[in-house]
């Protein structure tokens, strides 16, 4: 749920979390995925017969008063821990040196508000209350600092405001209940100092706000020393003052190499996962970099989310005290694992459709990330004969994609304003198409694509535009009669971009590592494996969880294995083998 903020409490002082011490031999042609009014209308062969049972929602007043609450509290409990001994100091995200900015110059910037009450009116220091930056990557996604997100219940306790360049509490902007979280698993604070310091908020229905693209595992360059990036947040613009900026703001700053990073911050510094920038000296007038209230917001270069505010030293001046910020090119692969996260149960993990044949029921097994339970999805699904999962708007809803008898291509979603499922007609004559795959955004422009194989062999891309909708599709290669299943959904290799797999003859699997390029999608191919035995191989994403694609695979004799992804692009694509269940030849569709 959002709404428009229109009022609250009057916000004293506010003190924030303080971040301590930042041409392919694959290719898959045809008709276009175009439709007129009037095939909109047309009904596909099968619609879900139920809404997706999603958790209730925080009435508009809690969300309201959360912000209100947040603003007004003193926040004596400040994430993450203050450096103790002779660590680098408590953690300083703000924006100092910078000038004041718009949202329309920024405007996939987000405010983050959490207050725990305890519920002791009489006192408020066992409450906990802050505030946190965070960026837009998805219509439901924020991306910001774990540390503002580690240890804390933002369903429970929490409020998104986009659209905002006001941090008042009566300003206007779009207030979204955080229903879901993610941290890194491996996050940890040394002494203050936030090390693999990002994490990813769900918004439980979609927000307007533009998303700022990722930057891919493959962007290095982005970090050259001298280069010339910016920070955005409401934090402190003073050393010697706690207080917030009420109103956005920005600053250009530039990109300080390891080594310098390293002679100023030691260990504390992990190069790899953290990046530092900023110009350091001994006063506020010396100093531009990020300080308190910044953290978890963007560090931007070339239009990209390469940075997340992390940490810096107590009161953020100082010489040599650069801001530090999470290096997103070493996280690429897990923020968008979480990004494009269509599951039906909204728990991070991918489940499982599958019709049986007998009665033409689909069922859906939902993954608890090593085995699946079952349950009836809906009935009469005879109409298609392709299914596939996905989320073409970026709802967080699950949308299907399926070719019904009649050889059309249909999409199917869930409708949060109608509330109720919706079909559209993407194109018509495409019965011979040997291969339909989902893969998700292989151009890496946030919203995902289809791909299709003609009758011919040759490759077909579809960009997505994010609502259904699709551009011009473009060829992108041929051969593909020489494969026998061609599959994908999500990324295998863990450097962010889309993946697909594809089997040839003799068993032979091979991996097609996604470019993140519209003209080149696909690198060469990789054999990675060799699966003769397999009669059905099913992409669903990340099943496990852990941010990875994974694989199932249906044998011979019936029995369905999860094959968990490893990020590696060689025969240690997939680790050892779960067997899931067995009579899986009783199904003769999976999504």
């Amino acid at each position: 749920m959002h709404i428009r903020t229109t009022g609250g409490r009057h916000a004293r002082r506010l003190r924030l979390a303080v971040p301590a011490a930042a041409v392919t031999a694959l290719a898959l042609v045809g008709t276009a995925l175009t439709m007129s009014t009037s095939q909109a209308e047309e009904p596909a062969p099968s619609l879900p017969t139920a809404a997706p049972e999603r958790p209730a929602a925080p009435a508009e007043s809690e969300l309201r008063e959360r912000v209100a609450d947040a603003s007004a509290s003193d926040r004596e409990v400040l994430p993450p821990a203050k450096f103790a001994g002779d660590g680098p100091g408590t953690a300083a995200p703000m924006v100092i040196g910078g000038t004041q900015t718009s949202i329309t110059s920024a405007p996939w910037m987000a405010q983050l508000w959490y207050y725990d009450d305890q519920g002791t009116p009489a006192d408020e220091s066992d409450d906990t209350g802050f505030f946190c930056g965070g960026v837009v990557i998805a219509p439901t996604k924020i991306a910001t600092a774990a540390h503002c997100v580690k240890g804390y219940d933002w369903n429970a306790n929490g409020a998104v405001v986009t659209d905002s360049t006001s941090t008042e509490p009566n300003s206007s902007g779009t207030v979204s209940w955080p229903y879901r979280q993610w941290s890194s698993p491996v996050y940890k604070d040394v002494q203050g100092a936030a090390d693999n310091d990002v994490a990813v908020l769900t918004l439980f229905e979609p927000v307007t706000a533009k998303s700022l693209p990722v930057a891919a595992s493959t962007d290095t360059g982005l970090y050259a020393a001298g280069t010339q990036a910016k920070v955005y947040g409401w934090g402190r613009t003073s050393s010697t003052s706690d207080d917030i900026s009420t109103t956005l703001r920005s600053a250009t700053l530039p990109i300080v190499s390891d080594s310098a990073c390293r002679d100023s911050y030691g260990s504390y510094f992990v190069a790899g996962h953290m990046v530092c920038a900023g110009k350091t000296g001994a006063s506020d007038a010396e100093t531009v970099g990020a300080c308190n209230g910044d953290s978890g917001g963007p560090l931007v270069i070339g239009g990209k989310l390469a940075g997340i505010v992390s940490w810096g030293i107590e009161d953020c001046v100082g010489e040599g005290a650069y801001s530090v910020f999470a290096k997103v090119t070493s996280y690429t692969g897990a923020i968008n694992a979480r990004a494009y996260d269509t599951n039906m149960t909204w728990d991070h993990r991918a489940d499982l459709m599958a019709r049986k044949k007998s009665s033409k029921t689909m069922y859906q097994f939902e993954s608890t990330g090593t085995a699946m339970s079952k349950s009836t999805y809906s009935p009469d699904w005879g109409g298609i004969n392709v299914l596939l999962q996905t989320d073409l708007n970026r709802d967080d809803n699950q949308d299907l994609l399926v070719r019904g008898s009649d050889g059309n291509l249909y999409w199917q979603w869930y409708s949060i304003a109608a509330d109720a499922w919706q079909t559209k007609r993407l194109a018509t004559g495409w019965a011979t198409r040997t291969q339909i795959l989902a893969p998700g955004d292989l151009t890496s422009d946030g919203h995902p694509d289809v791909l299709s194989t003609d009758s011919s062999g040759g490759f077909w891309l579809y960009p997505g535009k994010g609502n259904g909708s699709f551009a011009s599709r473009i060829k992108i290669g041929g051969g593909g009669l020489n494969y026998n299943m061609v599959r994908g959904s999500g990324d295998f290799t863990g450097d962010g971009k889309a993946d697909i797999i594809a089997r040839g003859s003799g068993g032979k699997l091979y991996l097609f590592p996604g470019t993140g390029k519209a003209s080149a999608p696909f690198a060469s191919k990789i054999l990675v494996r060799t699966w003769d035995v397999a009669t059905a191989l099913v992409t669903t994403g990340d099943f496990t969880g852990d941010g990875r694609a994974d694989i199932i695979v249906r044998v011979k004799t019936g029995e369905l294995y999860l094959y968990p992804g490893t990020g590696r692009s060689d025969s240690g694509i997939f680790g050892s083998r779960k067997l899931l269940g067995s009579g899986a030849n009783n199904y003769d569709l999976f999504g």
